[in-house]
């Protein structure tokens, strides 16, 4: 007879749950206690906090396309879990978050780290808007059920992060039955949903006889792998594509096609064709407001006139901003293949489509003509698109980057032509900083063939130094690109640009002598196991890049980037009731007649 924590672990493995990450603590020690018999079939990384846990879980989803588990304890360990969750849950991305709980005996009577004064033992409460179901098996007998219900829900549909929260005794209590085969349960969401034939055929149809067609892919594309069906489909009906970032190199950026991030700090190109487009195929994306330009007409989108179809597998996203001419529920994937299937049937193609790639041709070149001479600027401190063209230079094509939150990722978002899907990774709902710092470890372990390099602002990476420990331990090596400014910056550029022109509390400053100061970060590197290199030259980018990408240690690029260069914007963006501003290239142009 197993015990309780003995029939997770059995569980997991017969998942091929390949990790834990997590952190000790006196509520799942009794799961430790499990994980160390299995440690054939499955390894555990302890991370210095819980947080990170989480981060690492998200991005090795993104990478592996198959969830691991957390591992969390009462209280505050468990506490310190949410904005990782959030994160995942923002993004469509699963993990199992086993969180460790007081004994069921002691339910109610304020024993130590319990959360008991609105409900007993009401951790599952804290995260509720997190996570797409919570289960709290009372009893060793109840596992099974609750195990094999939360791996069909985390993964059904649209993925998403579950809380499975486990009393200190269901962990130790002798259980009932035997373990489930995952594959005897879950076998019957094997097959992603498609849409409406009729739907098909009207969409595929709508596309053909459009005089500027456009298809703005996302998250779901990346997801449902529709990479292949996507750049089929796109290039047999000569469609030019706009992504959103998690939908980066689901067709290749360098094609002809690709015009790059659309919304406030995307390419031009992208934004004239989001705006003047007059059908528009959108494909597992949400239509947030970064990507919408805070959806005021004109400056990304003008829907209508321009006929929206909204394929996504969560029907609450189709119409969530925008109203739909055609709305079709289904995988990304499938309905790719049904378009196809579709599209093999002849029919004329729109009138005007040459004129319609001409145009975008020119946009493109106009682009490029403006942010051109960025690409080799010497300038000192350095500019930040040369730091972007630098390691888009040295880095294989299969090469992980993920973002952190700040102004860093505006730029990168902007400038990196990203040739795989799966190779950008963002923190696009929810934005918390710490992501990329953490995740790089996760997305390492999902990849440990190829170089993984987090892109993090100063400030974001203070918030989580303690990587540095969790990759020396566990030999991950894993690079940090530190963008260096001194500053939140993104925050400081919403002071200087949108309010009173003045800044407080974003910038790291001494308060004795007003001197901008920050830690040494190689030594912070060094003091923890790992290696660094500070950059403060343009010309010195190059060759610490490739050193960092081949080191087996971790290692830390400490670079110096300009903090008074901001992105420049195409679309525009809206705090209310603060004006929104103008685009630093281009203009606000509705199409003819509106």
């Amino acid at each position: 007879m197993r015990n309780g924590g003995e029939i997770i672990v059995e569980y997991l493995v017969r998942e091929k749950v390949p990790y834990v990450f997590g952190l000790c603590g006196h509520g799942n020690v009794g799961l430790l206690d499990a994980l160390y018999d299995r440690t054939d079939a499955i390894r555990t990384i302890s991370t210095r906090h819980e947080q990170t846990a989480g981060h690492m879980a998200d991005a090795y989803f993104r990478v592996a396309h198959r969830p691991v588990a957390t591992l969390t304890s009462c209280g505050p360990g468990s506490a310190n879990l949410p904005i990782a969750l959030a994160c995942a849950y923002m993004d469509s991305s699963a993990l199992l978050a086993i969180t460790g709980n007081v004994p069921t005996s002691q339910f109610n009577r304020a024993a130590f780290q319990e959360t008991y004064r609105h409900f007993q033992a009401d951790f599952p409460s804290v995260i509720r808007p997190y996570v797409k179901r919570s289960w709290q098996p009372t009893r060793t007998d109840m596992l099974p059920t609750a195990l094999r219900q939360a791996f069909a829900t985390m993964l059904g549909g649209r993925p998403g992060p579950v809380n499975l929260d486990v009393p200190f005794n269901v962990f130790k209590g002798p259980g009932v039955g035997d373990v489930p085969e995952p594959g005897a349960w879950r076998g019957g969401s094997s097959s992603p949903s498609g849409g409406d034939p009729a739907a098909i055929r009207q969409a595929v149809d709508l596309l053909r006889g459009a005089r500027r067609p456009l298809v703005y892919v996302g998250h779901g594309v990346t997801l449902s792998e529709a990479g292949d069906e996507l750049t089929a489909f796109v290039r047999r009906l000569r469609i030019p594509v706009i992504f959103s970032p998690n939908g980066f190199g689901t067709l290749d950026m360098t094609d002809p096609l690709a015009l790059g991030f659309v919304g406030r700090n995307g390419v031009f190109g992208a934004n004239e064709a989001a705006r003047t487009c007059d059908v528009l195929l959108a494909l597992g994306v949400r239509f947030d407001d970064r990507s919408s330009s805070s959806w005021i007409p004109g400056y990304s989108f003008n829907i209508p006139p321009t006929r929206l179809i909204h394929v996504d597998i969560d029907p609450e996203e189709i119409g969530r901003n925008y109203p739909v001419h055609l709305g079709i529920v289904g995988d990304a994937r499938t309905v790719l293949r049904q378009c196809a299937a579709a599209a093999e049937a002849p029919g004329p193609e729109g009138a005007g489509r040459e004129a319609w790639l001409t145009d975008i041709a020119k946009w493109r070149a106009q682009w490029e003509a403006f942010v051109h001479p960025h690409w080799t600027s010497e300038a000192e401190p350095i500019h930040p698109q040369r730091v972007v063209g630098a390691l888009r230079a040295v880095l294989p094509d299969d090469g992980i980057v993920l973002p952190d939150v700040g102004v860093h990722h505006n730029w990168l978002v902007q400038f990196w032509p990203a040739r795989r899907p799966g190779t950008l990774l963002n923190s696009w709902g929810f934005g918390a900083m710490g992501f990329g710092v953490c995740g790089v470890l996760g997305a390492k372990l999902a990849a440990p063939e190829r170089p993984c390099v987090a892109v993090c602002g100063d400030g974001g990476f203070m918030m989580r130094p303690d990587v540095l420990c969790t990759a020396v331990e566990y030999g991950i090596p894993a690079v940090w690109v530190i963008w260096n400014n001194f500053a939140y910056g993104g925050i400081r550029d919403i002071q200087l640009g949108m309010l009173a022109k003045r800044e407080i509390a974003t910038s790291f400053v001494r308060e004795k002598d007003g001197r901008l100061i920050n830690p040494d970060f190689v030594a912070l590197a060094r003091a923890c196991g790992a290696d660094g290199i500070r950059v403060e030259r343009p010309g010195d980018l190059a060759g610490p890049l490739e050193h960092a990408l081949r080191a087996h240690p971790p290692f830390v690029l400490d670079v110096l980037v300009d903090r008074d260069i901001r992105p420049p914007g195409v679309g525009t963006w809206e705090l209310p009731p603060l004006p929104y501003g103008e685009p630093a290239f281009g203009r606000r142009r509705l199409p003819e007649g509106q």
